[in-house]
């Protein structure tokens, strides 16, 4: 069984609309699929219904969080959200809150942007995107390449929207505890996406996972494409340690990103564990 329990459709920050997902991962050979846009669950119906005889889907989500880094300071990190209650007030809520600020933050970065230059316009961003969509630096990174600053979404990144350029507008983050409480409420199974990229920028400590594990956080996320042999080997024994859910995942964004569907996979036994802990919804067969 292929299961891929981290990708992302055009409700967030990815290439593929959620029926062209489930079709992209039907061809790959995937038995199982979770979405998991950021900060929304309105992919959830499209893929659910272009789901193909066999396939199941997991319904999830990623959501932004600012967490301890272990080292006196803080760091970005993103729970992943899986079989939560959509309707739980407290999530709508916090899904609410983080598009807005996510919409507000865009429309700051492009006004420095059109202030130096550069084509770029929010309003014109946000305008072909549906309301419950999550917009963010990966849609201004695609409209520089669309406009031909830049050839990939990773070069626009690396020299315009990354968190050290002149562009860098801080954001307003979930504090992890209260995000992995809000999954517990809402009936979900909370997992720690990319722990250790460090490629991706700051990091928490293995202090920190131990911690948030003892706050209810169910499992980490541990054969991703950005986790060497050493991180990887680190965040299995951890999770063997704390007694923690181990999962692997593509994180596929389409065209945004170079890795495929399926590239990374979750062991059948790690799924029944999901299935069993989550309250909120059920694993949904075509």
């Amino acid at each position: 069984m292929r299961i891929d329990l981290h990708t992302h459709s055009t409700a967030s920050d990815g290439t593929d609309t959620p029926t062209e997902l489930v079709g992209a991962a039907a061809e790959a050979g995937l038995d199982v699929l979770a979405i998991t846009d950021h900060d929304t669950t309105s992919g959830w119906d499209e893929a659910a219904a272009a789901l193909r005889p066999g396939m199941r889907l997991v319904r999830g989500a990623e959501l932004s969080c600012i967490s301890p880094d272990g080292r006196g300071g803080t760091c970005t990190v993103h729970v992943l959200a899986y079989l939560f209650d959509p309707a739980a007030a407290a999530m709508v809520v916090a899904h609410a809150r983080s598009r807005a600020e996510r919409r507000q933050r865009l429309h700051r970065i492009t006004e420095r942007m059109a202030a130096d230059g550069f084509p770029v316009n929010a309003d014109e961003l946000l305008a072909g995107l549906p309301p419950e969509s999550t917009a963010g630096r990966p849609h201004l990174a695609m409209a520089l390449v669309r406009a031909g600053i830049v050839s990939t979404v990773d070069e626009a990144f690396a020299r315009f929207l990354n968190d050290r350029g002149r562009y860098y507008v801080p954001s307003s983050r979930t504090p992890v505890l209260e995000a992995i409480d809000l999954v517990s409420r809402a009936g979900g199974v909370s997992v720690l996406a990319h722990a250790f990229a460090y490629r991706r920028g700051p990091t928490v400590t293995a202090e920190v996972i131990a911690e948030l594990a003892a706050a209810g956080l169910h499992g980490l996320e541990v054969d991703h494409p950005n986790h060497d042999p050493d991180a990887r080997a680190t965040l299995r024994g951890l999770a063997a340690e704390l007694n923690l859910l181990i999962t692997g995942s593509s994180d596929y964004h389409g065209t945004n990103k170079t890795v495929q569907l399926g590239q990374e996979s979750t062991a059948p036994e790690m799924l029944d564990a999901i299935a069993d802990k989550a309250t909120g919804a059920e694993i949904l067969t075509g």
